[in-house]
């Protein structure tokens, strides 16, 4: 192979995407920022044209340029997700898609499966237990809360497949994406639950399944001439983000765990056999005969980006700050969830908690307690995956929140545990690029495109500080559990 690759991801809050030259090194890259909308409360969508299909189109644009006509040899995609993309026929969107976790609108319907099916029964033929997490709910709130477009619905999109549909023409998802569809996927089989899809989303014809390190098709003459990329383009079957990421970074092994530090803190770890947990995502991997457990969290850089706008500190002062704060943020501790909380609570009742406030903390305490509330949360997940068999050999740091340091030594006080660092932390875009090079059949190893940079370390002092804070963090959330979901249910009666 000697053309270049390209490698895009539509994120939460931006996109990304990267030109990379045969060997992994990154030659161009290009970001646009956008915005989720939430109509209702517990409600996040994206428009697929305005976001999806218009960022897509503007970073291609850059990095076409930057190719300066050189020739391309693939192009791989991923996105947020799961998510519900209700599409007619064509593939044209329906209504804007219906975002990952953070959307909670099918909590009747969750009960309601739960009930029909049996939660044990699809925690453990699914792998996951059923959460705002999975497409099945949402798509039986569909066909309920929206009957006409769910009449109309012929095809299930996600963010990455909806792009695939659009260059190439094919109705394929890749086998990590359908494993997120609970309760529609069997684990074990690796393939639809024919039986389930036909109770939860009759009539809807689901997606070919493929893998993320296959060509899903090559760029059509129509899709050549909206993007400007070169007809008959391979495309990758693509994945969702954090999965991409995970592939950037050469978490691959049994025992390499992801910590992705974004709008949300995500953590991926390897398996080599399904170990469902109830309070975990259990789901395939990149690559064939792989598994993962999967956790995250509801918020972590949305906390921080709130306090920034809260207190109008720069990120850069808050974290100077925030490092001279002795480990404790003298006697401050938070409950990171926001906005609920995901893996391994399941709680979207949960509210943020900051005790021990006196008159004589400032931002740098809080923005610091902030920090620390976060890391607890990793923990609290990593504990979780143990518990599942699948202890932490090896994590790996990824994201624009790996940038400063101070967060990241936090988490490694925290958990008592080092992180490796790659040099690229660009995101999951790499990872499609990587991908796109094993799917047209040149393999690119990650730990050499992508090396680690540093690895940070825990420090004995620290660490030993944090054991105690950690056991009130637990202890702090089952004291407060009940207010919390009182004022969760104000909160919404107030909007």
């Amino acid at each position: 192979m000697t053309g270049l690759l390209l490698g895009v991801d539509i994120g939460t809050a931006s996109s990304k995407g990267v030109l990379v030259d045969p060997g992994g090194a990154v030659l161009a890259r290009s970001v646009r920022e956008h915005a989720v909308s939430t109509p209702r409360p517990g409600w996040f969508e994206h428009d697929a044209e305005t976001v999806w299909w218009a960022d897509f189109t503007a970073i291609v644009a850059d990095l076409l340029r930057a190719a300066g006509g050189r020739a391309l040899a693939g192009l791989g995609i991923s996105g947020i997700g799961p998510c519900l993309l209700p599409a007619d026929a064509t593939g044209a969107p329906l209504r804007p898609a219906i975002l990952y976790g953070v959307d909670t609108r099918a909590g009747a319907e969750i009960a309601e499966l739960n009930q029909e099916l049996g939660a044990d029964e699809i925690l453990a033929r699914g792998g996951s237990p059923l959460t705002s997490q999975a497409v099945g709910p949402k798509v039986r709130w569909l066909a309920r809360h929206e009957p006409d477009v769910h009449a109309r619905t012929k095809k299930l999109l996600m963010a990455s497949s909806f792009l695939v549909h659009r260059l190439t023409g094919r109705y394929v998802l890749d086998h990590h994406s359908a494993s997120q569809c609970t309760p529609l996927y069997d684990l074990a089989a690796g393939a639809w639950a024919e039986d389930w899809a036909e109770r939860v989303a009759p009539g809807l014809p689901l997606p070919e399944l493929r893998w993320p390190t296959e060509v899903a098709g090559e760029v059509t003459a129509a899709a050549a001439e909206r993007t400007g990329l070169p007809r008959g383009l391979p495309v990758t079957t693509g994945t969702v983000d954090a999965w991409a990421e995970a592939a950037s970074a050469g978490v691959r092994e049994p025992g390499d765990v992801m910590v992705m530090y974004g709008t949300t803190m995500f953590l991926v770890q390897v398996l080599t056999e399904p170990r469902p947990h109830p309070g975990l995502w259990g789901t395939r991997g990149v690559v064939p005969g792989s598994f993962t457990l999967a956790a995250g969290m509801a918020t972590s850089g949305a906390v921080t980006g709130w306090l920034r706008k809260l207190t109008g500190g720069s990120y850069e002062d808050l974290v100077a700050e925030a490092a001279s704060v002795p480990a404790g943020s003298r006697g401050l501790l938070l409950l990171p969830y926001f906005a609920g909380e995901r893996t391994p609570l399941f709680d979207p009742d949960a509210r943020g908690v900051l005790a021990g406030l006196t008159t004589t903390h400032g931002r740098a305490e809080i923005y610091r307690a902030a920090l620390e509330g976060i890391a607890y949360g990793v923990r609290h997940n990593l504990a979780a995956m143990a518990e599942a068999g699948g202890a932490a050999k090896r994590l790996v740091a990824v994201g624009g929140g790996t940038r400063g340091g101070l967060w990241t030594r936090i988490v490694s006080d925290v958990t008592g545990l080092p992180q490796q660092i790659p040099a690229e932390t660009i995101g999951a875009c790499l990872g499609d690029a990587l991908l796109a090079a094993e799917a047209t059949g040149v393999a690119i190893d990650p730990l050499r495109a992508n090396p680690i940079a540093e690895t940070v370390s825990p420090d004995p002092e620290n660490s030993g500080r944090y054991e105690e804070f950690y056991r009130h963090y637990r202890a702090l959330y089952e004291a407060t559990a009940k207010t919390a979901h009182f004022l969760a249910g104000h909160q919404r009666a107030a909007r």
